[in-house]
C-alpha cells in the first residue's frame, strides 16, 4: 500500500470528474506499439482464452510481427500534435471543465486518462488525491457499455484503489447509449455533414465489435449498439432500408458480432451502391479505428467492390452539443455532491481544532 501524506483535519475536500479513454501508443513506431499491444492484448478483459493457449499465440505470432503493421496504419494518421485520440481527448477534458465553470459553483477538478498507456488510470487518480479529490465521478468515454472497454477502465480504476489508504469516493457512469443529448449531437453532426455535401443512398452505423460468445454470456453491448442505432435513425427520419447497423474490427478466426462492416461494405459495393455513407457512434473521439480501418480501408473496400462515392463521416471530438451532452451526465450524476455547501475557513479551523483536542498529529 502506498505511503500518503497526513491527513489534513479541516482541509476542504474538492469534487474530481475522470475521463477514461482506451489509450493510444505515444509514437507511431514499432518500440513504441510493442509494450501498448502486449498491455492491451495482455488484459483478460480483452482477451478472454484462457493463458495457456493465449500466451504461446501472443508471445509467438503477434507481438513479433504486429507492432510493425500497427505501427506503420499509425504513421497514416498521426498529426503534429501527435494521437489523433490524445489529442482530442485532451480538447475536450478542457472544453468539459470550462463549461463545468460556468454551469456550477463548486470547484471541479476535471481530468482525463488512458485505460491503456499514458497518462494512466493510477498516475491520474494519484494527480486528482494530490489536488484534494475525496469525490471523483468516473465516467469511461464508451457510450455502449462492454466488459471489453467499460469494464476494463473500472478495473483499472479499482486496482489503483486498492493501493490507497485514504480513498476518495468513487462514482461511475456505466453508459449513455441513448442519452437524449448525445443522440441529438449524433444527428445534428450528420445533418449538418448532409446539408453541405448531400444524402447517401445508404448510412452505415458501424461500431466496434466484439466476439460473438461475450453476448451469450450476458454482455448487453449489443443490444445498446442496437438500441443506439435506432435512436439515431429515428432522429433523422431514415426507414430501414436506408440504414444498416454492423460490426469493425473483428480480430481473430472466432465468430464476432455481425454483420461485419468489412462485409457490408463490399455487398454494398458489388450491389453498385451509388454513395455509402459511414458514421461511428461508439467512438466519441476519431481515432486508428476510425481514421484508418474505417476512413480508408473501409473506402478502398467499397471503391474496389463496385461502389461509386464513399464518405466517413467524423466523430463528435470537440462539437459544443456533444460536450454539452457530457456535461449534462456529469451534472446529473454528480446530485448530493454539488449541492452541499463548502465549510466556510471559520468551520475549517474550528474542525482542526477539534481534532488537535482529540490527539491528532496536526
Amino acid at each position: 500500500m502506498n505511503t500518503e501524506s497526513a491527513y489534513q483535519h479541516g482541509s476542504p475536500g474538492n469534487t474530481g470528474v475522470l475521463l477514461i479513454n482506451l489509450g493510444t501508443p505515444d509514437a507511431p513506431t514499432p518500440a513504441a506499439l510493442r509494450p501498448y499491444l502486449k498491455e492491451f492484448l495482455s488484459n483478460r478483459r480483452v482477451i478472454e482464452v484462457p493463458r495457456l493457449i493465449w500466451w504461446p499465440i501472443l508471445y509467438g505470432f503477434i507481438l513479433p510481427f504486429r507492432p510493425k503493421q500497427s505501427a506503420e496504419k499509425y504513421a497514416l494518421i498521426w498529426t503534429a500534435e501527435g494521437s489523433p485520440l490524445k489529442v482530442h481527448t485532451e480538447r475536450q477534458t478542457a472544453l468539459l471543465a470550462e463549461m463545468l465553470r460556468n454551469t456550477v459553483s463548486n470547484k471541479l477538478v476535471v481530468e482525463y486518462a488512458m485505460n491503456i498507456g499514458n497518462p494512466s488510470v493510477t498516475s491520474v487518480l494519484n494527480k486528482m488525491k494530490s489536488a484534494g479529490c475525496d469525490r471523483i465521478l468516473v465516467i469511461p468515454l464508451f457510450p455502449q457499455y462492454a466488459a471489453s472497454s467499460t469494464a476494463a477502465a473500472m478495473d483499472a480504476v479499482f486496482a489503483a484503489l486498492n493501493h490507497m489508504r485514504n480513498m476518495p469516493a468513487i462514482r461511475t457512469v456505466k453508459q449513455y447509449h441513448d442519452h437524449p443529448g448525445y443522440i441529438t449531437a449524433l444527428a445534428q453532426n450528420i445533418r449538418e455533414y448532409w446539408e453541405q455535401h448531400g444524402q447517401p443512398d445508404k448510412l452505415v452505423i458501424s461500431f466496434h465489435g466484439v466476439p460473438r460468445k461475450n453476448l451469450d454470456k450476458g454482455d448487453p453491448y449489443f443490444c445498446f449498439c442496437q438500441k443506439t442505432g435506432r435512436l439515431l435513425a429515428e432522429a433523422l427520419n431514415l426507414e430501414q432500408s436506408q440504414y444498416q447497423v454492423c460490426f469493425q474490427s473483428r480480430f481473430g478466426r472466432a465468430q464476432w458480432l455481425q454483420p461485419y462492416t468489412a462485409e457490408t461494405l463490399e455487398n454494398l459495393g458489388k450491389n453498385q451502391t451509388r454513395r455509402v455513407d459511414i458514421v461511428c457512434p461508439g467512438f466519441v473521439s476519431d481515432c486508428l479505428e476510425t481514421l484508418e480501418e474505417i476512413a480508408i480501408e473501409g473506402k478502398k473496400i467499397f471503391i474496389e467492390a463496385g461502389g461509386k462515392e464513399y464518405h466517413y463521416i467524423p466523430c463528435l471530438n470537440e462539437r459544443a452539443d456533444w460536450i454539452a451532452a457530457l456535461a449534462d451526465i456529469v451534472q446529473s450524476n454528480l446530485h448530493g455532491w454539488l449541492e452541499s455547501a463548502p465549510a466556510s475557513p471559520e468551520e475549517l479551523e474550528q474542525s482542526r481544532i477539534r481534532a488537535l483536542q482529540l490527539g491528532a498529529s496536526q
